[in-house]
């Protein structure tokens, strides 16, 4: 990804620009994991004289598969959640520059914990009492539950992580950016449509190995939960519309969720960048990329990439986006002309 241009004082070097809310962050990041962690720990621990031994710890479409001792199950399980925990709240206190970054990375952190949490508490319940660990039947606690846990947790910490404030942009947008010709009067609205090649292959994929899954194991059912609910996720992601109009740049799903929006006010400059999924950005879909910049990446190319006030910027992939940089400029000077910025 090219680099921008420091063409105004407003474009802050990021590297010089700390992420706001770093205390709440840390709190919501590792407070609330560690809390989680320790207590599942304790509770796994009074459970011990009620478990088989071993315990089944990996679970196949025809039940358990694997088994280990409890307390390796639940070291393990607890090495998972803390290593969520970390890499969630470095994303949100080292990169969270901007509100949405920082919500990733708590709702990773608490999410991430909650859920391997669950999913060694539910494991560990359904072989209570039980003799042998082979007779354990593979239900809601050890698939569904967990997840629904850990994403509920995981979506309160993100909404309790502090949005950024207004900072509009105090100078103008560089005269060597691109701009787009338009009248005094003239107004303009840039929409285009992008779908993400690579996640409609991911949801072929997934649906045929949920179909082939149950199909082969009618009683596998619960194990392909997870696999709906992923789904589910990726089908949010496939399709996007990108619009730029007075009000700046907005992203929206197909479904609604999830969707970004840069304000023109904050608008620094826009341009034209060529973006690199998997090494840029580690995978296709709202990602964090390298420096803390948020992106909507769908595929390998042509991308508007946006600076913004706070050392921010964010990507989208986006066919004619040199069109839709342009224009936003245009409306960003637009509105500092207007507001006497």
């Amino acid at each position: 990804m090219t680099a921008p241009r420091p063409t105004t004082a407003d474009a802050t070097s990021a590297a010089r620009v700390h992420a706001p809310h770093r205390l709440v962050s840390t709190v919501l990041g590792l407070g609330v994991p560690a809390l989680v962690l320790v207590a599942t720990a304790l509770v796994a621990r009074s459970w011990y004289p009620d478990l088989p031994d071993p315990v089944a710890s990996h679970f196949g479409t025809h039940g358990p598969d694997e088994f280990t001792s409890a307390a390796s199950f639940v070291v393990q399980g607890l090495a998972f959640g803390a290593a969520f925990a970390v890499g969630g709240w470095a994303i949100a206190v080292r990169l969270g520059r901007a509100s949405t970054v920082r919500r990733m990375g708590t709702g990773l952190a608490a999410g991430g914990a909650t859920l391997t949490s669950a999913a060694t508490l539910g494991a560990l319940w359904a072989q209570r009492g039980l003799d042998d660990a082979a007779q354990v039947v593979v239900g809601s606690s050890i698939t569904l539950l967990p997840i629904v846990v850990g994403a509920v947790v995981g979506a309160l910490a993100a909404a309790l992580t502090p949005g950024d404030a207004a900072m509009p942009a105090t100078t103008a947008v560089p005269a060597d950016a691109p701009h787009l010709a338009l009248g005094h009067q003239e107004r303009a609205t840039w929409v285009r449509q992008v779908t993400s090649r690579p996640l409609l292959v991911a949801i072929v994929a997934m649906t045929a190995i949920a179909l082939v899954t149950t199909s082969a194991a009618p009683t596998a059912a619960p194990a392909v939960a997870p696999f709906l609910l992923a789904l589910a996720l990726v089908v949010a992601h496939v399709r996007f519309t990108v619009t730029v109009d007075r009000r700046g740049l907005r992203v929206r799903s197909v479904l609604g969720l999830p969707r970004a929006t840069v304000p023109a006010d904050e608008v620094l400059h826009a341009e034209v960048v060529q973006v690199a999924p998997l090494r840029q950005f580690g995978g296709w879909g709202y990602r964090v990329g390298a420096g803390g910049t948020a992106g909507i990446v769908l595929r390998k190319g042509e991308a508007l990439r946006v600076e913004r006030t706070g050392g921010r910027s964010f990507v989208v992939t986006v066919d004619d986006a040199a069109t839709g940089a342009a224009l936003l400029n245009t409306l960003a000077g637009r509105e500092r002309s207007a507001t006497g910025s």
